[in-house]
């Protein structure tokens, strides 16, 4: 069974996405993400036929306690989040979760 990408964020955030194909989004206006974005990120998390899930760094706030704890552990669908502050280090730790071994290791050993 083949998997899909989906995104969740504001309209701006998904449209990019959109158009590059993703199919699957869910779009929560801005002022609507501290009622509705807990709901369309679990939505997503338990739906079979995503197998990522691609979200804005800065939307990790709006999630509440136990669904920002799934996002981050969550290994099926993998999360991956884009923009922030956080530089390579995050998305390798994502990398490093989704697929079990870290693959810049040797770069830094080199």
């Amino acid at each position: 069974m083949s998997q899909e990408i989906a995104v969740v964020g504001s309209q701006e955030f998904t449209t990019g996405f959109r158009l590059a194909g993703v199919r699957q989004f869910e779009n929560v206006p801005d002022d609507q993400k501290e009622s509705e974005l807990d709901e369309a990120v679990t939505g997503l998390l338990t739906d079979e036929n995503v197998g990522i899930l691609v979200m804005h760094d800065d939307d990790l706030e709006y999630l509440s306690r136990s669904v920002r704890q799934n996002v981050e552990t969550s290994v099926e669908p993998v999360v991956v989040t884009i923009g922030g502050g956080a530089g390579g280090g995050g998305l390798r730790d994502q990398i490093k979760r989704a697929i079990g071994i870290d693959l810049m290791e040797e770069d830094e050993n080199s």
